[in-house]
Parts: C-alpha cells; structure tokens; sequence
C-alpha cells in the first residue's frame, strides 16, 4: 500500500461519503424573493384602495386572504416541485451508477475467474502465514497508564527481546530494527486518513504498515472497508451505540454472550441488511470479512493488556472498530 493509493481511496468516499449540496438552493431563493414582491405589491394596494366600507363582509375578507395568500402557496409550491425534480434526478444518477457498479461486479464475477482465484490465493497466504506466527504483538507492551501522555507513550520491547534484539546477525529483517509503534499512531491508522491532505494521519498509516501484525490488521481493515463501500456502506454514516471499556475487555478475554452484547451497537438497518446479503452471496467478501474479524480479535486483545479505559474509547471510534462492530453483529460475534 502506498500513499497515493490511500489518498486516493479517501478522495473517493471509500472511508465517508462526500459531501451533500447546501439545503438552502437558489430555487428557494427565488421563490422567497417573489413571495415577497407579491405580498409587497398586495398590500400597497389595499393601502392605496383605503378600508373601503365600514362594515365588516366576512366573504370580502375571505376573498381578500385569497387573493394575497394563493399566489404565494402556488409559488412555494412550483418551488417545491422543482426541488423534488432535482432530487429525483440525483437520485436516479446515484441509483444508475449503483447498477452499473452491481452489474460491472457481478461480470468480474463471472470472466474474471484468474483475478477470482488470484485473490482467494492471497487471501490463504495470508492465514497460513498468521497460522505460523506465534510470537506475540511487541506494539503495546507499554507501561501502564499514568507517567506519560498517551500521545507520547511508546511501546517498550521486553527485557527478553531486547537482549535478542543486541545479538542480531546480518541480513535481519528492517522491520526487526524498526522503532515500537506508539499506541497513538496505532489508533490513528486504524482511523485511516481523514482527506488526502491528511499528513499526519499518512505519517501514522505508514508507521502502522512497517509493523508486520498490525500492517495486517490495516490491510484487511481497508479491504472491508473498500468493499463494504461498494454497497453504499460508509463508516462515517454509523452512529453506534458506544460500549463501556469494561465490555470491551471482556470481549478481549475470550468472553461471548449477553455480557458483551453491547459491541454490536450498530442500528442502522439497511447498511446490516446490505452487508448480510453480501455475506451469503459474495465468497470473496466473506473470507476477507473473516479475516479481518480475525485480525482485530487477536490485536485487540494483545493491545487490552496494556490500554488504559481512554486509549480503548478512542480505539472503539475509530473506522476500522465500527466496521468490526457491523461485520461482528452480522457475523454472530457477540453472540
């Protein structure tokens, strides 16, 4: 991954979706300022009629809020009306593009067999690989909180690394003599960058990729992320209900049930029938869906061990954590 790459998915709206138009248009504009002429107009005129007679005729005074009042509805009303024009339009744009999106993903489907093969290749490498890992995260073995900020504290090899670490012998991999990743690069990566001209949020992305676990998590993260998008599935568009670190913990320690429950506090329930569809329909995206629950379930609960409370809310908002409650929810995770 390379970071034109990533801020060119970001441009894109794979991690938000762009932005919308203003809701004040120049149509309503228009109609504002006419409304105001009309009624203007009207009542220079009664002023310049005068009262007229002095007795009051309920049906004259019926037809007098007539007259001033219905072309002003008619005219909010055309208002209106173009507006849902516009809207309409738009929206057939959108819906024309999502079928043609749907229609060129099920064609790939179909004649691209060798890329089809490619990824799922891939996609074993991947597990087998993690399969023969066992050594553990070196990124947050960390003293507990307190001495430092969270935005300056370090992971710290072990006593045991280190010394391994002294005796290092030619041709050792750079990512053996790279620096521990801060916990706070950790979280903003798994954030992804916010714009393309997100510096800082890159400089931490590519610090996170020079870790080889947690690179992985990264990887598969924006793999979800980028087909969830597909669907119209934006991080950015869920507002989950928030869990306690304390559940999150136990969720790290191998717990499963009611007790961690709350994980799954994603409500939105189009973007829950979507991604549950794709589940059953789409192959690839489920092996890469079960990936990445893999992925964040092992880090997650390596970093646990070391977090503090705040360093877990601030990891539980991130992109990469709401596409892990989506995916967990679907999945039966929390289950």
């Amino acid at each position: 991954m390379v970071p034109d790459k990533e801020a060119q998915n970001s441009h894109l709206g794979v991690y938000q979706r762009p932005e919308e138009e203003p809701r004040i248009t120049a149509t309503e504009i228009i109609a504002a300022a006419l409304s105001l002429v009309w009624l203007l107009a009207a009542g220079g005129f009664f002023l310049i009629l005068g009262p007229g007679d002095s007795e009051f005729d309920s049906i004259r005074f019926v037809m007098i809020l007539i007259a001033v009042f219905m072309p002003v509805a008619m005219i909010w009303v055309g208002a209106l009306a173009v507006r849902a024009s516009v809207t309409m339009r738009e929206e057939s744009r959108r819906l024309q593009s999502a079928i043609s999106a749907m229609r060129q993903t099920y064609l790939s489907q179909q004649h691209g067999g060798a890329a089809s093969q490619t990824v799922e290749k891939k996609l074993e490498e991947i597990v087998a690989a993690q399969r023969k890992t066992e050594s553990t995260l070196a990124t947050f073995t960390s003293i507990r909180p307190g001495a430092v900020p969270p935005e300056d504290k370090l992971a710290i090899p072990s006593p045991a690394l280190a010394e391994e670490q002294g005796l290092l012998a030619l041709g050792t991999p750079s990512e053996s003599l790279a620096p521990p990743l801060s916990v706070a690069d950790f979280i903003k990566a798994l954030n992804f960058p916010e714009t393309a001209e997100d510096k800082e949020g890159f400089r931490a992305l590519r610090r996170a990729l020079a870790d080889r676990n947690v690179g992985q998590l990264v990887h598969a993260a924006q793999d979800v992320l980028t087909l969830i998008s597909q669907d119209g599935i934006y991080m950015d568009d869920l507002r989950p209900d928030r869990a306690k670190p304390d559940v999150w913990r136990k969720f790290a320690e191998g717990v499963r049930g009611a007790s961690v429950a709350p994980l799954g506090g994603v409500r939105d329930r189009s973007s829950l029938a979507l991604a549950a569809g794709r589940m059953k329909q789409d192959a690839i995206f489920r092996d890469a869906v079960h990936h990445f629950l893999r992925k964040f379930d092992r880090t997650f609960a390596e970093f646990e061990k070391t977090a503090t409370d705040e360093e877990i809310a601030a990891l539980s908002d991130t992109r990469t954590a709401r596409a892990f409650m989506l995916l967990g929810r679907v999945t039966g995770t929390f289950d």
